[in-house]
């Protein structure tokens, strides 16, 4: 990212570099497209016919006037009133996007933003309507004119001061910091992000716990009436699951995180058709296959097909099942780590394997809200260190219960610096789960600079006050391990919650 700063107002560009930029007011959205009458770039005169007011917007209809001296009529909504009669000047931005100037109007630029329209964090987008190096400057500045294209305040013009060669006539996306000062965020980055965003959004409304998949696969197992493929298979998932002590080995941990369904894609496109009969969300999918025997490339899943066909028909299967079978009008979850239980309720025209469905389908969407939330956390920071995130979470059993275990790692690599020090990696570990008669816990712990510090939450009173009898028996233990042993902490409760930036805080400051 870079920094686009606005200290101090800027003299009126030449007007070599301005055209007609200068007295631009407004962007109008048009309610239909413009065809074939203004090309994209091109400018042409209109008149203000009316102007009536709506809930949020104004509804405004223009006369055209071609440059063939033909008249035609638009209609678009504008963010601020026009004065009936006046004329304007209209730039095509897109086929259904204007850019409006009031002749005779000439609003000087904004050399700040106020606090309240433009919040911290908030996006702004414009367009550069001029760009000019400033004299004298080492290194280059450059005083850059653009026209804000969001808000109330778009179609305003801002001055602004950067290092950045911003050519004109191009769209930017700026993050505001303060009133006087933006970070650029590339268009490319701001498009995946909303696409990312967009998916994580559908799967949050399309989760549910694991929790009451397996407990209702626990009761079938327990009845009669299941084929004998479908409790085959479902007797391997469960078999496929790790208990508390192989996640306490470190080949067996390394193995859960591994089958845990977050490389599903990744061994598909690998080519590691092998590896799908341990994966979690391999196995979901295919029961989902045998729940759905009217789906196009189920038998496939459903027998001991080649590696080669499972790979090339569970990709499709993942799709269709997911789509159908997922609901986009529910309420959108907040992104969170843990993620909050979600039991989905049986309806009562519902049978058992209809029931069965609809929570392996919630199942595999909680499973891709993880590693959707995964991208969405990883992240290049302002001081261009390079957060990794891996969100997951791991079915445990305990005894005849299964405990779902819900896991977020993440490696902080700190830039090179001009002294050339060596790199600094933070790794970071977050874990919930709850186990009885425990209850609820989560854990963070930190790592870096060969110093290990943890903070714990239990819920539960007397189980706060357990685990903070054992700490200093945790600490000899990581010592003798060889492990340098910062400030270990357990309190009742849950962790404080709210707005941060993951890539500016730590949980525990070692230099304070």
């Amino acid at each position: 990212m870079n920094e686009i700063s606005s200290p101090r107002p800027l003299p009126p560009p030449v007007p070599a570099n301005r055209g007609n930029a200068a007295n631009v007011d407004l962007a109008v959205k048009l309610l239909q497209p413009l065809d074939d009458l203004i090309a994209v770039g091109e400018t042409a005169k209109a008149e203000v016919v009316t102007s009536k007011e709506l809930a949020n917007s104004f509804q405004v209809l223009l006369r055209l006037t071609l440059n063939n001296g033909k008249q035609t009529t638009l209609e678009a909504t504008s963010p601020r009133a026009l004065e009936q009669g006046s004329a304007v000047n209209l730039t095509a931005l897109s086929p259904t996007r204007l850019a409006l100037s009031v002749l005779g109007n000439n609003h000087p630029p904004l050399t700040s933003l106020d606090r309240e329209q433009f919040p911290a964090g908030s996006l702004l987008q414009g367009k550069v309507l001029s760009s000019n190096v400033q004299a004298g400057s080492q290194p280059l500045v450059y005083k850059v004119l653009m026209q804000l294209l969001n808000s109330q305040m778009a179609g305003s013009t801002l001055s602004i001061e950067t290092a950045l060669k911003l050519p004109v006539g191009s769209l930017l996306s700026a993050q505001v910091q303060n009133d006087q000062s933006l970070n650029f965020l590339p268009l490319s980055g701001r498009l995946d992000q909303l696409a990312l965003n967009q998916q994580l959004s559908a799967q949050l409304g399309r989760q549910g716990s694991l929790q009451g998949l397996f407990n209702n696969l626990q009761g079938l197992l327990g009845g009669a009436g299941l084929s004998e493929g479908l409790r085959s298979n479902i007797e391997k998932l469960f078999a496929g699951l790790p208990d508390a002590a192989q996640l306490s080995n470190p080949k067996g941990l390394a193995q859960a995180l591994h089958n845990s369904g977050i490389f599903l894609e990744g061994k598909l496109i690998g080519g590691q058709g092998q590896a799908l009969s341990t994966d979690l969300k391999a196995n979901l999918l295919r029961l989902l296959s045998q729940l759905s025997p009217g789906l196009a490339g189920a038998g496939a899943l459903g027998s001991s097909g080649s590696s080669a066909a499972m790979a090339q028909a569970m990709p499709a299967i993942a799709r269709d099942l997911l789509q159908s079978l997922g609901r986009a009008n529910q309420r959108q979850l907040e992104q969170s780590f843990p993620l909050p239980a979600r039991l989905l309720q049986k309806a009562q025209d519902e049978d058992d394997l209809e029931s069965l469905l609809k929570l392996a389908a919630a199942a595999i969407a909680r499973l891709q809200t993880h590693q959707l939330s995964s991208l969405s956390q990883s992240q290049v920071g302002p001081d261009g260190n390079l957060l990794t995130t891996w969100q997951l979470e791991i079915p445990m059993r305990n005894q005849q219960d299964v405990v779902p275990l819900q896991v977020k790692l993440q490696r902080e690599e700190g830039q090179d610096s001009e002294k050339k020090e060596a790199k600094e990696t933070l790794w970071r570990v977050e874990l919930a789960f709850d186990i009885p008669p425990l209850g609820p816990l989560q854990i963070q712990a930190e790592l870096v600079r060969e110093q290990f510090s943890s903070q714990l939450w239990a819920q539960q009173a007397d189980t706060a006050k357990l685990i903070e009898s054992e700490l200093d028996n945790l600490r000899a233990r990581l010592q003798t391990a060889g492990i340098h042993v910062g400030e270990l902490l357990c309190t009742c409760g849950v962790p404080p919650r709210g707005q941060r930036t993951t890539l500016e805080q730590r949980w525990v400051d070692e230099t304070a």
